[in-house]
């Protein structure tokens, strides 16, 4: 029995503020007596206006659970306004996870710099690099770790939130780093003679894939790496069923349960349609990650800390069929990525992501995680890209191992720039044409 394959190759973060629950009322968000304590985030934490946030003070006990690490306390009577909501508390941020985000990216970058592209050198970078092959082999599955984080921060970020509220907060987040790059890509091949990584597209092409829906109408990415982000857009999708009844812990419980079987299901369907709709081949890392969150949140039970260990066996399937497959394509001696080690890499992930559900991570606190993680995005949309302009041009004259350093040190630098100039401030005015409904909008205009 095999998983389903697709291409290989994310971005999640979400600044989440957590106002006091209201007593008496019950929907998205509720705690233990009935009160509901909504919850405003920004997506996966690739910024200053992304990072995570953590909700500071605890909760009460999940069921049959600990209290919680990430809710807020039970509400003080008379301290909410009539409303019913609080005003966003600014909270501490989750800054190891802007740290395993980059992480994530950087092993991406040196999989593609340093083990996968043997036409950018025009030798086996395995070869080029062979003291740290094992390593780099594996940064093909540093995409599966953005799939955990995203899991986490996604269910984060979505609870209390309305439908509208969580699609402006995902398009804003996705779309101004991502219309850059389509459009430098568009200019890149073009008009310049590079051709390595050049895609098959005219410029209707580059249009759709400014729609970031290019596979959906058949057309091939603009970028190498863009099938993660179709996979991420997915996950939204089928997380807005759950959005637009209000995230609260039984239902979240209930779509992870409901996913799960269908994932399982559609391996043994093997339907294209359904395999596309419900990714049995990413489901359990999004859902492992939405499980450590409950966790994070509500705190440790026998079933969360179930789906986690479901979730590991199912990745660490997937992992070694997919890695096998790759060695299959190109040889052992072109990617030598031993069983044990895709063992240990997946192994290691789950680990990490356990300890940032449990709080043991917390002593990290560098300010300069938030900058790290706000280029993480940009950095692995661009990268691979940025590597067909300097490998070729420089690989006869430059020591490999200078010219992999520096390549990477450009991308690092590129999306840098990439965020403040293009990602940050189209983030805010995207949020600011589309953050308010028309009701809000006539309500502020009435002195």
């Amino acid at each position: 029995m095999t998983w389903p394959h697709g291409p290989e190759g994310l971005a999640g973060d979400a600044r989440v503020s957590a106002p006091p629950p209201v007593e008496g009322r019950s929907g998205p968000g509720t705690w233990a007596g009935g009160a509901e304590a909504p919850v405003t985030g920004q997506w996966l934490g690739l910024g200053a206006d992304s990072s995570v946030a953590a909700p500071e003070r605890e909760a009460p006990a999940g069921r049959g659970g600990r209290r919680g690490r990430g809710a807020p306390p039970p509400a003080v009577p008379g301290a909410v306004p009539a409303t019913g909501l609080a005003p966003p508390v600014r909270q501490p941020r989750l800054v190891e996870l802007d740290l395993l985000r980059f992480v994530a990216a950087f092993t991406v970058m040196a999989f593609h710099y340093m083990a996968a592209s043997r036409s950018l050198w025009d030798e086996s970078p395995v070869v080029l690099f062979e003291p740290v092959k094992y390593v780099t082999t594996l940064g093909i599955l540093g995409v599966e770790l953005f799939f955990l984080i995203s899991g986490f921060v996604i269910l984060m970020s979505a609870w209390g939130h309305s439908l509208r509220r969580f699609a402006v907060s995902r398009f804003a987040r996705l779309y101004p780093a991502y219309w850059f790059t389509v459009i430098a890509l568009y200019v890149l091949y073009t008009y310049t003679s590079v051709e390595y990584f050049k895609p098959n597209l005219d410029t209707v092409g580059y249009v759709i894939n400014l729609t970031m829906l290019q596979e959906a109408f058949g057309v091939i990415p603009a970028g190498g790496v863009f099938w993660s982000l179709w996979v991420e857009l997915k996950f939204y999708f089928l997380i807005s069923i759950v959005v637009i009844t209000g995230v609260n812990l039984r239902r979240a419980m209930g779509f992870m349960w409901v996913w799960l079987a269908a994932a399982i299901f559609a391996e043994w369907l093997q339907n294209d349609l359904v395999t596309e709709i419900v990714m049995p081949r990413q489901a359990p890392y999004f859902i492992a990650g939405m499980a450590f969150y409950l966790i994070y949140r509500e705190g440790s039970t026998v079933t969360r800390w179930g789906f986690v260990l479901v979730g590991y066996a199912c990745s660490l399937y997937v992992a070694l069929e997919r890695i096998q497959s790759r060695i299959d394509l190109v040889g052992i001696k072109n990617f030598p990525a031993p069983p044990p080690a895709v063992i240990a890499w997946i192994t290691v992930i789950y680990v990490l992501m356990a300890a940032v559900a449990l709080g043991w991570l917390r002593w990290v606190r560098w300010r300069a995680l938030t900058t790290v993680g706000a280029l993480t995005y940009p950095l692995y949309l661009v990268h691979q890209n940025v590597s067909a302009v300097f490998i070729p041009g420089f690989r006869e004259s430059m020591n490999p191992w200078v010219l992999a350093g520096g390549t990477m040190l450009a991308s690092i630098l590129l999306s840098y720039a990439v965020y403040r100039l293009v990602d940050r401030p189209g983030q805010r005015l995207l949020r600011r044409l589309m953050g308010r409904s028309p009701m809000e909008q006539r309500q502020a205009s009435v002195p």
